[in-house]
């Protein structure tokens, strides 16, 4: 499937109509913030599909997009798994959590002191921020982002976390300028397995009262 947007509206559409399904079986206020991923990813989706139509430039809609990839992603993925994480995983999470602390202030003041705009290469979209020390932004970004599905002792998460670390090495090495579009649409379509991991949750949680 290429990028379109009518691909970035029918798998946004999916994708968000999945989350609100992880968002209804909550039954843990705390597993809440990683259960809305799908739903924050489809919405994301959903931006783009305007920032297609616009043709890119540096509208409102591409500054809406950026900010949940960059800074708002970055610290929301370590907080939700460390809510949703064992007493027995948090400390090991301290990590990916400091890593999206760092890096989310970082990209937020870079959002805030400079233009993002986007650019429509084809099939995907790349956005210019002209970031500096680049290499240790993405590497503190997928520590966070990444790391903390790996890190969180849940075998549904350790996969989700395996899938979304591969699309990023996959989309690096594919499509460097549109890296950050490529893997969102990935990450958005992977999370899908959240919901898996909120249907099993209560039956785990029972198994571990009996």
């Amino acid at each position: 499937m290429c990028w379109s947007a009518t691909a970035d509206l029918v798998a946004g559409t999916a994708v968000a109509a999945v989350g609100a399904a992880c968002v209804a079986r909550v039954r843990d206020v705390r597993e809440l913030p990683l259960a809305a991923l799908p739903l924050l990813l489809g919405a994301h989706q959903l931006v783009e599909a305007v920032v297609w139509h616009a043709g890119g430039g540096g509208g409102p809609a591409t500054l809406v997009w950026a900010v949940v990839a960059m800074p708002l992603l970055a610290l929301w993925m370590p907080v939700a798994v460390l809510c949703a994480a064992s007493p027995t995983a948090r400390r090991r999470l301290v990590l990916p959590l400091a890593a999206g602390v760092l890096t989310a202030a970082a990209l937020g003041y870079a959002l805030a002191t400079r233009t993002v705009t986007a650019e429509i290469r084809g099939h995907t979209v790349g956005y210019v921020v002209g970031l500096s020390h680049a290499p240790v932004l993405v590497a503190g970004y997928l520590l966070a982002t990444v790391g903390s599905l790996l890190l969180s002792g849940d075998r549904r998460l350790l996969v989700l976390g395996v899938l979304v670390g591969v699309g990023a090495s996959v989309c690096w090495a594919l499509w460097r300028l549109e890296f950050v579009s490529t893997w969102c649409a990935l990450a958005a379509l992977c999370s899908v397995v959240v919901f898996g991991w909120v249907r099993a949750r209560p039956a785990r949680a029972v198994a571990a009262r009996g």
